[in-house]
Parts: structure tokens; sequence; C-alpha cells
């Protein structure tokens, strides 16, 4: 069994995939953009400003292709994740897909100092945000299960990753 967490940029995705490894000791954690990263030795902000977004959503497909291919993985997704039908697709069939749920004024507070984000990197950041939040919501909450993470504790959050868990067994 895999474990997918997908969201928002800035809800915590990667934070709360490292406790819940602390927590689930047989799984091995992968964070999808780092790998894209890797694979591209290349920035982020680099691939989507020499290649474009439809180049990094490939590669980010392909990505998600090779880890999803094995088990025992909690993986941390990069945001627009979800944008293909595809790897909604793949995630789902090969993963527990966990969406964290954030409002967009905690996004905000997270992501404004942030410049490593393509997507964000904007004057108007809070209507980029809530247009981001707004096309994205609804592939969002296609995931197995939804958490609301405002005001909680990446502790907290796992813990209610793993009574969903248990209820699974």
């Amino acid at each position: 069994m895999n474990i997918s967490l997908i969201g928002m940029p800035g809800s915590g995705k990667t934070t709360v995939a490292l406790v819940l490894k602390k927590a689930l000791p047989s799984y091995s954690f992968i964070d999808t953009d780092e790998l894209v990263v890797k694979e591209e030795n290349s920035s982020i902000s680099d691939i989507f400003k020499n290649n474009g977004e439809k180049y990094f959503r490939e590669i980010e497909t392909k990505i998600l292709e090779q880890v999803l291919s094995n088990d025992n993985l909690i993986i941390s997704t990069g945001g627009g994740i979800i944008l293909s039908d595809k790897n909604i697709s793949i995630l789902k069939e090969k993963s527990i897909v966990i969406y964290l749920k954030t409002s967009l004024n905690i996004l905000f507070d997270r992501v404004k100092n942030n410049k490593e984000r393509p997507l964000l990197n904007t004057d108007d950041l809070q209507n980029k945000l809530a247009k981001l939040f707004k096309e994205r919501s609804k592939r969002y909450e296609t995931a197995h299960y939804i958490i609301d993470t405002d005001n909680k504790t990446p502790d907290i959050i796992v813990n209610e990753i793993l009574r969903l868990l248990d209820g699974k067994n």
C-alpha cells in the first residue's frame, strides 16, 4: 500500500509526509518535486522558465509512474500533479490518496515569502493563489480522504491519517 498526499502549495504535504514516515518506519518517503529536480538536474523554477509547464507536467507524470510501481511509499506530490487526469487515475489506483485541505489565508501566509514556486512568483499572490485554489479544488476533492489541516499541527494531521488507515485494515 502507498499513501499519496495531495494539496495546494503550502498545504504541508512534505512536512506531514515526513512526520507520517516516522510513525510508519516500514515506509519510504518520496517527494515527486525532488525527483523531478534530480531527474532534470535543474530547479523547478528553471524547468518552468526554460522548458515550460507542459514539459514539467510530462516529467512529473513519468516520475509518478515510476514511483508508483513500488510499494510501501509515502508520497508528497507537487501541488499541480492533479491537473492531469492520468495522474489522478494512477494515484487513486496505486495509492491511498489524502487531500490536505488548507484555507487560502493559511496557504498565503505559508507561501508569501517563498520564491521557489514558479506559479506563485507573482506580484498579486493572493489573487493567483485564489485562482489556483478554485481551478484545482474539485480535482483535489476526488481523493479517497480529505483532511482539513487548518489550525492543526503535523502530529494531529498524522494521527488523523493513521486513524483513517487503521480503518482500511
